[in-house]
């Protein structure tokens, strides 16, 4: 699944980097639960394993796509998708 495709499913109409639209997201966020807040969104889904997986959209941020899951044992890792093709940041955490 494609960003284009999530944006298009939870009816979103914010604008985002062309390359971001073509990014593929894994199709667990499908299933997820959509909230808003401002111009920001946060789609949080949480799989059958205990891993809660949140992505967030944040349009107008310097970092317009974050994807962060917590693992049982209270670790993050995500990544975080910059406005510019290649500037993507990995986030691990404990």
């Amino acid at each position: 699944m494609i960003l284009k495709d999530l944006l298009n499913y939870f009816d979103i109409e914010e604008s985002f980097p062309d390359y971001l639209l073509e990014q593929s997201f894994n199709e667990v966020f499908l299933d997820g639960d959509l909230s808003k807040s401002d111009n920001n969104y946060k789609i949080v889904v949480k799989t059958r394993q205990d891993v809660t997986h949140q992505m967030f959209l944040k349009p107008n941020d310097e970092y317009p796509v974050i994807i962060m899951s917590e693992l049982p044992n209270g670790s993050l890792n995500g990544m975080k998708f910059g406005q510019s093709e290649g500037d993507v940041n990995y986030i691990n955490e404990l």
